[in-house]
């Protein structure tokens, strides 16, 4: 016994089958055809309930005989996945024009897969659904055999609208998806016709028809006009919806979400909001409830903390934090009348579809012609059988083949004859002959319309036109999603989120940084750990970027609100910052103003605080230093004069402007050191300060009059103090009137 078997590899074997699988999934499950827009399970649904006789005007049926019938003849597949494509089509929150009126717990917006088991649901087709079958059986399309050729479903819908525009869909095959938007049906019948009209019509002159999406919601559409238009010319894209809102007429402080974007759940948006509120992001809001119901599908009410509040900038804030604000992407692939999948622009859909729908037209026209053909005949045979009754009646009566001779006799055809043999007694009056030559010209009339139809272009686009006028006249509605021009949504600042307060940070020598509330503590009578002790500290406000500088010439910045309570010891500055080894922080500083960064060695420049601050956790390079020291920062403020002051125990004062801005840098020299002499403070002041030189033992106060003696260039070494004052340790600036 020999048997029959094909030797392939794995690989050849493997790829095939997964090409096979993939060719299946996008053919046949997950991407629309542009003729009715509709997957191969959902036009099953359709086609199942319109020959269960579930049109819109009939009663409903209970789901599950619905889905019986669909995975039975047509779809063999999942129950669950069939009904919840039953499902979608019956939601208008989900829908924009719902192929299904259902009875029973079909969701909720809040909710959409809450429905009820099928069997407790009750369903029949829409009166929107009728566009899709009304000319089923008028020879529109083409018949294929089901998955087990025991019978035939359509191939496709002849769709008397765009369906694929006006309801849209989403689907993921392999490789490749799809995401096409609902839109209006009136906007979008005008383009149509509009096209028709004027084939050469660009897409942006359609776009000033079809200008965005329509969504089964009244939330905003707020994509910019170019980038809708860009959207269409192109086929993807995508757009942006947003939560409308009013402010409560009676409560100036509540504020009612009236509409959610599409498919966004009110429950999340609670969810988000409530985290934002617990993880005290939202110091402005008390309390946040849902008080939807039949009657308001969307009323979340937002209750404000009294005082002055700007809401429009904190409701930006929302819609830029939670799901007040969602982007969708367009994506419009479809099977196309070549029967592959193409990503289409907006012309190329309308001209697509109207090409099918001119064909489908056509193929109708041209089966009711053959029947009016067809009843034209039988209708000259019964004509001529009334002329000659009493002939023809002797000769059914005598006559053993009375059709053979009916036919020879009258020169009638097969069908004429059947169907003089097939007139009932009741049928011979006089009237019935006056009723015939009446539908005889009525059929006239109507094949000289159809013929001047099929053979007339124009004609055929008048027709095309007037159907899809009266399409949209009893389907037609407003728009529901408006377009609204708004600025782009912004977070607020974490520094705004607090209410702002006196803090002061410090920081120990050992690296340890904590924060107290109030200027007035006292930072060097805190507790330390062992071994550990006050290095600096800094006032400032919460909300404010806390600036610190290393001894290696580097800035970080940092928020107040992540830093410890000053109730404890704090926490490693370096669990915050990437220091390297042997790196520590010495300065630190809020605010935004000029100061002057020196070193030891006696180079400096004036800098602005602001460009010190840095995201980055390994901080910026801003004082070339070498093996140089960072003195201490010097606020300049509105001072005329610099000073300088040598461990050698010389002083040298300079204008201001003689001192370059940098933004970073090594910076210009302050003063002409001698060999192993250092610079050891610099000070800022006005004309009208006084200059205290430190020692460890003596202090020094110059006035005006005094140090204006030790004046000089930028550079030069200045002047000696006097004896006593040769080892000096600091420098400090007094008012006079201090």
């Amino acid at each position: 016994m020999t048997t029959n078997f094909d030797t392939r590899s794995i690989a050849e074997f493997t790829e095939s089958a997964y090409l096979n699988y993939a060719m299946y999934v996008i053919m046949d499950r997950a991407l629309p055809h542009i003729a009715d827009g509709l997957k191969p399970v959902q036009r099953r649904i359709i086609y199942a309930m319109n020959e269960l006789g579930l049109r819109h005007h009939a009663k409903p049926k209970k789901s599950a005989r619905t889905v019986g019938d669909v995975l039975g003849k047509y779809h063999p597949h999942g129950d669950t996945a069939c009904y919840e494509a039953m499902v979608l089509m019956a939601q208008p929150f989900s829908h924009r024009y719902p192929l299904i009126t259902g009875q029973g717990n079909w969701g909720s917006p809040d909710d959409p897969k809450s429905f009820a088991a099928m069997r407790y649901t009750e369903a029949k087709m829409s009166s929107y659904a009728s566009t899709l079958l009304s000319e089923l059986g008028q020879g529109t399309v083409d018949f294929v055999p089901n998955f087990d050729g025991t019978m035939n479903e359509p191939a496709t819908l002849p769709a008397r609208l765009p369906n694929i525009l006006l309801n849209g869909t989403t689907g993921i095959a392999v490789g490749m998806a799809t995401d096409i938007a609902p839109h209006n049906l009136t906007e979008t019948v005008k383009a149509c016709i509009k096209l028709l009209k004027n084939p050469d019509i660009t897409t942006a002159e359609l776009c000033k028809t079809i200008p965005a999406p329509d969504l089964p919601t009244s939330a905003e559409i707020i994509t910019p006009k170019d980038e809708l238009i860009k959207m269409y010319q192109t086929g993807r894209g995508n757009y942006k919806m947003r939560a409308t809102y009013h402010i409560d007429k009676q409560d100036k402080n509540t504020v009612i979400i009236d509409a959610l974007p599409h498919q966004v759940s009110g429950s999340k948006i609670i969810e988000q909001i409530a985290k934002l509120m617990t993880d005290k992001k939202l110091p402005w809001i008390n309390d946040i409830t849902d008080e939807s119901d039949h009657e308001n599908a969307c009323r979340i009410v937002i209750e404000f903390k009294r005082g002055k509040i700007d809401i429009d900038k904190i409701m930006t804030h929302l819609f830029a934090t939670t799901d007040l604000q969602t982007s969708y992407r367009v994506n419009m692939n479809m099977i196309g009348l070549n029967g592959k999948p193409e990503v289409k622009n907006l012309k190329q859909i309308l001209s697509e579809w109207l090409v099918w729908r001119r064909t489908v037209v056509l193929r109708r026209l041209q089966n009711r012609l053959d029947k009016i053909d067809k009843r034209l005949h039988i209708l000259a045979g019964l004509l001529v059988a009334y002329l000659h009754i009493d002939e023809i009646i002797h000769i059914i009566r005598n006559e053993d083949d009375p059709k053979a001779v009916l036919m020879g006799s009258y020169g009638l055809s097969d069908i004429q004859a059947d169907a003089i043999l097939d007139i009932k007694l009741r049928q011979l009056a006089k009237l019935e002959e006056v009723e015939l030559n009446a539908e005889r010209d009525e059929l006239t009339k109507e094949q000289a319309i159809i013929n001047e139809q099929i053979n007339n272009p124009d004609s055929l686009t008048n027709l095309l036109i007037d159907e899809l006028t009266s399409e949209m006249k009893i389907h037609g509605d407003k728009r529901k999603s408006p377009i609204v021009v708004r600025e782009e949504s912004a977070p607020i600042k974490a520094s705004e989120l607090t209410p702002s307060e006196n803090v002061t940070v410090i920081i120990s020598k050992a690296g340890w940084i904590r924060m107290a509330k109030g200027h007035e503590i006292d930072p060097v009578a805190l507790n330390y750990r062992t071994g550990d002790e006050y290095a600096t500290h800094a006032l400032g406000k919460t909300g404010e970027r806390l600036i610190v500088l290393d001894n290696m010439g580097r800035s970080y910045g940092l928020d107040t609100a992540s830093l410890p309570s000053a109730r404890g010891q704090g926490e490693p500055i370096s669990s915050m910052l990437n220091l390297a080894n042997g790196v520590k922080i010495e300065q630190a500083l809020f605010g935004q103003y000029p100061i002057i960064l020196a070193s030891n060695q006696g180079y400096g420049f004036i800098t602005d605080t602001k460009g010190l601050d840095t995201s980055q956790k390994a901080g910026k390079a801003v004082v070339n230093l070498g093996l140089a020291h960072l003195l201490a920062f010097v606020a300049v403020g509105s001072a005329t004069h610099i000073a300088v002051v040598s461990s050698g125990g010389n002083l040298l004062v300079f204008d201001r402007d003689e001192l370059p801005i940098l933004a970073k840098g090594k910076g210009n020299k302050l003063m002409n050191l001698k060999d192993n002499e250092t610079l050891v403070a610099v000070s800022a002041l006005t004309d009208t300060d006084n200059l205290i030189i430190h020692t460890n033992k003596r202090t020094l106060t110059l006035k005006p009059n005094d140090w204006a003696n030790y004046k000089g260039k930028r550079s030069g070494r200045g002047r000696a103090l006097p004896k006593g004052f040769l080892n000096v340790v600091g420098m400090d600036v007094k008012r006079a009137d201090e």
